[in-house]
């Protein structure tokens, strides 16, 4: 573990996921791994002319291995494996209360830390787990705050000022849930709610208080087997998530992927070794509380700051060509950066989520892989995305167009692949 103690529905398109032909490449590679798996249209050829052209196997005597990122949650499963934990951690009564609700983010609202006081109560001591099995109003409040930002009311659970392409409240919020539990502990809840979700049917959804959510969580065998592929052919396959960093560790051994190479929020820790309210940072951002996470240009930040060891300001900035990944995969808008800054191959697969998706279909540079979700995937988005209005994450968190490097304007695209 790498923290610093610091006091303080099942669609299946089966003619369009056919499995691509041999890519023409590996004939003038046969030392390099083959990519197979149901892929669309001709992405297995595309990842696999990258592997072929970059990876150790190909003979170039790098002195350096080529790297290829992943995000986790709906790039590499299906379903989300932090809320997966949550929703074990509410079922099992593993939240403390904390002095105060408004301690527990720097951005929660007093409207937020008056609805979760009256949900929650102060019949426990400080410190104590919160009875959330058996009350469904507590649970209520923290996962609507958790998934929507809002109280069940509807006012607003976060306000203030923040960098809305390095963090999101909501996201750093769950890591934050989980003060004063153990990495030990955090890593045991994540354990036994992966068997769980695991086990639990394709489809089949869990009630949380009045909430319903996915039940299962699948790993994509396509990902599993493109990282592997990666591996053998020489490349340093790391996880960059804006999930809580034990538990996406947790699911990332089952692609064999190591806690070294698994990225995600890291929790500061006290002098007893307990998570606190505080995370790491990244580039110039201190450790702070969730200032900056692996969020859209976060990502970015963690990568070139603990792949490539960029320092600083710099950790912010796009890199050159040798310090970028080879291949980068991502399906939201808070991978947009670090997919984009692959020089290889950007793969995506199509959640219809907006900046992405009109960096996906635009393919300025003619290496975007589209690909539909493995597992019930979504239907095709009816209307054009708003790429030259209103797709671009903004700071400030407004929404602006989607430029392309040389400043022009991504024009609305038609949701094509899904």
């Amino acid at each position: 573990m790498r923290y610093r103690h610091v006091f303080a529905w099942t669609l299946v398109a089966a003619a369009t996921l056919a499995a691509a032909a041999p890519p023409a490449s590996a004939a003038g590679h046969a030392n390099c791994p083959q990519l197979s798996g149901r892929w669309y249209g001709d992405n297995r050829a595309h990842l696999q002319q990258v592997i072929d052209e970059r990876g150790s196997c190909a003979g170039h005597g790098r002195r350096s291995r080529p790297v290829a990122a992943f995000d986790w949650d709906n790039t590499v499963t299906k379903n989300d494996v932090t809320d997966a934990t949550l929703a074990w951690a509410l079922k099992h009564d593993k939240i403390l209360r904390p002095a105060s609700w408004g301690t527990t983010s720097k951005w929660l609202t007093d409207a937020a830390d008056t609805a979760l006081t009256a949900a929650c109560g102060t019949g426990v001591p400080v410190g104590a787990p919160l009875p959330t099995a058996t009350n469904p109003r507590c649970t209520d409040e923290i996962f609507e705050i958790r998934e929507d930002g809002r109280t069940m009311s509807g006012a607003a659970a976060f306000a203030g000022s923040w960098n809305h392409r390095r963090t999101v409240p909501q996201y750093a919020w769950v890591p934050q849930l989980f003060a004063g539990h153990t990495v030990a502990e955090l890593s045991s809840y994540a354990r036994t709610a992966r068997t769980g979700a695991l086990a639990a049917p394709i489809g089949s959804t869990q009630t949380l208080g009045t909430h319903t959510i996915p039940a299962y969580v699948r790993y994509y065998d396509e990902q599993r087997e493109l990282i592997h592929t990666l591996q053998r052919a020489g490349f340093d396959v790391y996880i960059v998530s804006a999930g809580s960093e034990p538990v996406t560790e947790i699911w990332s051994r089952g692609v064999g992927v190591d806690a070294r190479h698994t990225l995600a929020i890291r929790s500061v820790l006290d002098r007893h070794g307990r998570l606190t309210t505080r995370n790491q940072g990244c580039g110039d951002v201190p450790a702070s509380r969730g200032e900056a996470i692996p969020y859209i240009d976060g990502k970015r930040c963690w990568i070139n700051q603990e792949i490539y060891g960029v320092q600083g300001t710099a950790a912010w900035q796009r890199q050159d060509r040798r310090h970028r990944p080879a291949i980068a995969a991502g399906d939201a808008d808070t991978d947009v950066t670090f997919v984009g800054d692959a020089t290889g191959a950007h793969l995506v697969l199509n959640r219809d989520k907006s900046e992405l998706m009109c960096r996906a279909y635009d393919d300025a540079d003619g290496r975007w892989v589209i690909n539909p979700m493995f597992i019930e995937p979504l239907p095709r988005r009816p209307d054009p995305y708003p790429c030259s209005t209103g797709a671009f994450n903004e700071p400030d968190g407004a929404k602006g167009p989607v430029l392309r490097d040389d400043g022009s304007v991504v024009p609305d695209r038609q949701d094509t692949v899904y």
